[in-house]
């Protein structure tokens, strides 16, 4: 069948056009490649990141083309893609500029929940997979209805930390404290605007007095040795653990995010 050329408004106002359908897709955002795989793409896509791990047989079957941010643009050219997913924060953007005077790039941009429903649904549309896309979206909020329906109105004060040396956290402009919020939860340090993800030390833990502490599995794999050191700069906190994948990732596996939010509100409030 021959392909046609269709326009797109990627999540960066940028027009992007774009043969449908695709033969050839390259994903070089983790949850984005793990949408793909559930959107039943397994033949079109040809190549993703380092960082793609999931599914498991795609990490260990598929081209892998370098990291999020150090993309291998001989790599990509060798595989002749018709069409490469990215997102504004996640990878490099002068490489995705380079990228897209070669090949049509469509870009995300994501910060809340319901920009990431969106995100989902206009990838379903590009990649001629829209009905399975409104069938994940329709999984996703009727999860998060229903967990955030009954999750506790007692804005506890929290905060999350996803690097160690030095320690960083997240500001409000970030798909993770929309997670935060979703849990009722109130992130203390919201209000640092200096960066997306500032870095605080730990007389500022101290003066912010967060009642909770999460301690995210990536990027920087934080494990039960580092609890220690928070419970002590914060005695009466509570210092948890968390899968940093369901905090961010924001592609179709938030289909699990709501049960494990569900699940760690419940633990915070029962301890």
């Amino acid at each position: 069948m021959a392909s046609q050329k269709r326009l797109f408004i990627d999540q960066t106002n940028r027009q992007v056009e774009i043969a449908a359908p695709q033969s050839r897709i390259i994903s070089v955002v983790p949850s984005q490649t793990e949408l793909l795989y559930d959107l039943g793409l397994e033949n079109e896509v040809v190549g993703i990141t380092k960082f793609c791990i999931h599914p498991n047989e795609w990490f260990k079957s598929k081209t892998r083309i370098g990291g999020t941010k150090t993309i291998d643009i001989d790599k990509i050219k060798a595989l002749h893609p018709d069409l490469i997913i990215a997102n504004k924060e996640e990878n490099d953007q002068s490489q995705i500029e380079e990228l897209s005077t070669l090949i049509p790039v469509w870009i995300s941009d994501i910060k809340t929940l319901p920009d990431a429903l969106v995100m989902i649904e206009q990838v379903g549309s590009l990649t001629n997979k829209m009905d399975k896309a409104k069938e994940i979206v329709s999984a996703i909020q009727l999860a998060f209805d229903a967990f955030t329906a009954q999750k506790s109105t007692d804005k506890k004060k929290c905060a999350y930390f996803i690097w160690w040396h030095p320690l960083m956290t997240v500001n409000q402009d970030t798909f993770i404290n929309d997670m935060l919020q979703l849990c009722g939860w109130e992130n203390v340090f919201a209000e640092r605007m200096d960066s997306r993800y500032p870095e605080i030390t730990d007389e500022q833990l101290i003066a912010a007095n967060p009642e909770i502490v999460l301690l995210s599995s990536e990027p920087f794999p934080f494990a039960a040795k580092h609890i220690a050191h928070f419970q002590n700069l914060l005695p009466n906190a509570q210092v948890l653990l968390v899968d940093g994948e369901m905090f961010s990732w924001y592609g179709s596996r938030l289909m699990q995010a709501a049960n494990y939010m569900d699940e760690l509100v419940r633990k915070v409030n029962a301890l």
